[in-house]
């Protein structure tokens, strides 16, 4: 699993960076690190419509998005 650190951006460029992780490793999955509520929510929706799993988790301040093929 790659891991995207979009930690500090503001929207949408976490948006749009997880698009294009999500598009270059689609079959082993990204982990995508962001900030914000705004920005964790955002990233699961695009994750969720274009057909992944997702799963979150909390480090500190971060949020961590496990997105995954599904299976």
């Amino acid at each position: 699993m790659r891991k995207l650190d979009a930690r500090g951006l503001s929207c949408p460029q976490p948006v749009i960076l997880a698009k294009r992780a999500m598009e270059q490793f689609r079959d082993e999955g990204v982990e995508v690190w962001v900030d914000t509520g705004v920005a964790r929510d955002n990233v699961e929706r695009l994750a969720r419509m274009r057909g992944f799993t997702v799963s979150v988790r909390t480090d500190g301040n971060a949020f961590i998005l496990s997105v995954k093929p599904e299976e």
